[in-house]
């Protein structure tokens, strides 16, 4: 009898035994999932005022610090739509007010980076991305020229309003030699119902030299004296002074292009090329003398101007 009472009991002990370390367990269960919650919560509230901040900051201008709090959450949400979007935008910005082309390039290099991944994990169509990525293609250099547009075309397929994409489109197929499409790209950039701002003078000396290309030298001409009579950019007006002599010469018209040469020479005596085609425009009319003083002169201002050196036997 003493034998089966003390199993009984030590069955009993044993069982409330149990249920104590179970009932423990429980407790602990629920005061991990209480303190998760607690912990996901306060979480997604400091995420919440982290993304309210970034936009803040996005929209103030304040792009430096933009990047610098999108990068650090990302370190916990890598794959986030939102933040890498916002990190692509802001290292745009940056890599545009840099002066040093290295610096340029890295902030470049993070925007690609980062809306190509923005893309990979949300397949967004409002054009947004797919602008900013043309753009920045477009500044990695001319080895990336389908590139930017391939995403500005998408950008404009996606009927995202920005006023500079023609622009931007035409440069493109200008650096990969696409004359035609250029034209047409540019030709929308000049569109006032399009565009609401008067032409740069990059884009006329552009849409000039994409005709010169395509050997429409009048359409050419047009731009080009366009572009000497609005532009205030002193070496722009060279750069279509000196086209426009290229083709007035090249239309017979030597007289003509003499003044354009002597037109930069008289607001830029030191202009290397306008001396150099001078000395072309003379050694043509068989004024030799006339045509080496150019030359040396373009040599003294420039003496790596190769075709003056060839010129002179140098």
């Amino acid at each position: 009898m003493v034998n089966e009472y003390s199993r009984s009991d030590y069955s009993t002990r044993l069982h409330r035994q149990q249920a104590f370390q179970s009932a423990l367990l429980v407790i602990f269960i629920v005061i991990i999932i209480a303190l998760l919650s607690l912990f996901f919560i306060e979480w997604r509230k400091r995420l919440g005022n982290n993304r309210a901040n970034l936009l803040q900051l996005w929209e103030s201008g304040t792009y430096n610090e933009a990047f610098a709090l999108s990068g650090e959450l990302l370190e916990s949400k890598p794959m986030d739509h939102f933040l890498l979007t916002v990190r692509g935008f802001a290292a745009y910005e940056l890599a545009l007010a840099q002066i040093n082309n290295i610096d340029t390039q890295t902030y470049i290099d993070e925007c690609i980076w980062s809306l190509r991944k923005a893309m990979l994990v949300e397949d967004t169509k409002d054009g947004r991305i797919q602008y900013v990525l043309g753009k920045a293609y477009y500044n990695k250099g001319l080895a990336y020229a389908d590139m930017a547009v391939k995403f500005l075309e998408e950008a404009r397929e996606a009927s995202f309003n920005a006023g500079d994409i023609p622009e931007y489109l035409g440069l493109s197929y200008a650096n990969l030699q696409d004359y035609r499409n250029s034209v047409v790209a540019f030709s929308l950039a000049l569109n006032p119902s399009e565009n609401t701002t008067s032409p740069s003078d990059l884009l006329l000396l552009s849409i000039a030299h994409s005709y010169i290309e395509l050997e429409e030298l009048t359409t050419a001409r047009a731009y080009l004296i366009r572009c000497v009579e609005t532009s205030r950019d002193s070496r722009k007006v060279a750069a279509a002074r000196l086209l426009l002599g290229d083709i007035l010469n090249k239309s017979g018209d030597a007289q003509g292009a003499e003044q354009e040469y002597l037109a930069i020479l008289s607001e830029d005596s030191e202009n290397a090329e306008a001396h150099y085609q001078l000395g072309e425009l003379y050694a043509a009319s068989n004024d030799t003398t006339r045509a080496r003083a150019e030359w040396r002169k373009a040599v003294r201002i420039d003496s790596a101007h190769k075709a003056a050196r060839a010129r002179l036997n140098m």
